[in-house]
């Protein structure tokens, strides 16, 4: 059967005359003739009555038209996602990075791999660390690059993802510095003075992270400010409004410059590492040697 014919069926039916959905084909009437019988033949009934005033479905064209229709949405459908996944795995090695670690580790971290591997093309999608497991999850990039601690809650099954160790990071408690140069603010804080929190929202997997692990002491905090953006939460430390665990990736020129400083003692500091994550079920020759090349370092691990 060909495609030409279900669109020749369903143009008859809405026209009810031979020229009319012969013109809309843009095919002439004979030819537009023989396939309408052609189908006819294949499906082995009669789809229309013909008479001198056009053409009408006969009971069984009535049954066969919804089903001509989503025929032809699902081969449609199906022809542009086969277009897409050919587009998306010959040439272009799609990954996902939470923001943080799209602006400050990813450029160098990918600069150092190609001077010894070409990869081809690369796609890089940065979001939140929630927003990029749903595209994980769903099949739409071949890794994904985020802070990982072993405390924090994940959406990867270790049956389907593994993870590879490309680095290491902290989160430290950071403020913006006094004249003296001290921190404005100073852990543990008080129950009677509590330090203003410059905080992660709920779809951050630096807040994750922060949430699930336990610091040396117990600190005295008030949340006054929430963002799933570390950089917006660098900014508003750097203007004074509070203390941030930011990643030492993240605020390291900040450091450097006297623009932040700590705002307490290692002992509140959370070690994290940097890991690349991969679905068994999204895969294609560039990303099967990126693969390779990365376990051959002997970073190889499983998820957790």
């Amino acid at each position: 059967m060909d495609l030409d014919w279900l669109k020749d069926f369903l143009a008859l039916a809405e026209q009810r005359t031979f020229s009319r959905a012969a013109d809309a084909r843009n095919v002439t009437q004979p030819a537009f003739s023989r396939r309408i019988r052609a189908l006819e033949d294949w499906i082995g009934a009669a789809l229309f009555v013909r008479s001198a005033q056009g053409a009408s479905l006969t009971p069984a064209g009535v049954h066969f038209q919804p089903a001509a229709q989503e025929l032809i949405r699902h081969l449609e459908r199906a022809r542009r996602d086969t277009q897409a996944i050919d587009a998306r795995d010959t040439v272009t090695l799609s990954i996902a990075a939470t923001h943080a670690l799209s602006f400050t580790f990813f450029p160098a971290w990918i600069r150092e791999l190609m001077r010894s591997k070409v990869f081809g093309t690369l796609n890089l999608v940065s979001d939140s660390m929630e927003a990029c497991e749903q595209i994980m999850l769903a099949g739409e990039v071949h890794f994904l690059l985020c802070h990982f601690h072993s405390d924090a809650p994940i959406r990867f099954e270790t049956e389907r993802f593994e993870s590879v160790w490309v680095g290491e990071d902290v989160l430290m408690p950071l403020c913006a510095p006094r004249a003296d140069g001290s921190g404005t603010w100073s852990l543990p804080g008080s129950p009677g003075e509590p330090v203003p929190h410059l905080a992660y929202s709920p779809a951050s997997g630096l807040g994750r992270i922060l949430a699930a692990c336990k610091l040396g002491e117990p600190t005295y905090t008030a949340t006054s400010f929430t963002s799933h953006l570390a950089a917006t939460l660098t900014t508003m430390a750097r203007e004074g409004h509070g203390i941030a665990w930011l990643p030492g990736t993240v605020a390291a020129e900040d450091l450097a410059q006297g623009r932040l400083v700590r705002a307490g003692p290692e002992q509140f500091d959370v070690p994290i590492e940097i890991r690349l994550f991969r679905s068994s079920a999204s895969r294609n020759p560039a990303a099967d040697e990126l693969w390779d090349h990365l376990s051959g370092r002997g970073f190889r691990n499983r998820v957790g």
